[in-house]
């Protein structure tokens, strides 16, 4: 039994040092492909996995195509980011100052958008910073939100 509860314990903590993941609000089309989908820009959410308070809207462009059709395309590193305070936001003791909250991947294997958070205790403000991560190189494409805290 103790055996267990100590499984559980660590399951729950390895989950919650995941990333946070993404709630598709709707796309709209911005290009009309003939053959396969349609280039579109997609809009999603997703909650600060350590402050439930703070909810972060993003803004993403996506191929089309036949290669986005089969999921083999590779999405432009073009993005927006908004985070929002939906309720009292209360720190915790221990807050990380640098934390990766939300990862996707932009393309079948090298690619992933990524936002991080950052805390500013000087400003009292917590930044979040979105970037496009590639093995090989990136870019430095970014978009940046931040959120007050008292």
């Amino acid at each position: 039994m103790r055996h267990i509860i100590c499984c559980l314990f660590a399951a729950a903590l390895i989950a919650a040092a995941q990333p946070a993941v993404a709630e598709e609000i709707d796309c709209v089309t911005t290009e009309w492909k003939l053959v396969g989908a349609n280039h579109k820009v997609c809009v999603s959410a997703f909650d600060d996995p350590d402050l439930p308070c703070v909810t972060c809207y993003m803004s993403q462009a996506r191929t089309g195509g036949v290669s986005g059709a089969v999921g083999l395309a590779e999405d432009p590193s073009e993005f927006s980011l908004d985070c929002r305070k939906t309720c009292p936001v209360t720190l915790p003791e221990k807050f990380p100052k640098k934390k990766k909250v939300f990862s996707e991947g932009t393309s079948i294997i090298f690619k992933d958008t990524e936002v991080n958070r950052l805390y500013d205790p000087k400003r009292k403000a917590i930044v979040y910073l979105a970037i496009s991560r590639r093995i090989v190189s990136g870019s430095p494409k970014n978009s940046i939100s931040t959120v007050v805290t008292p």
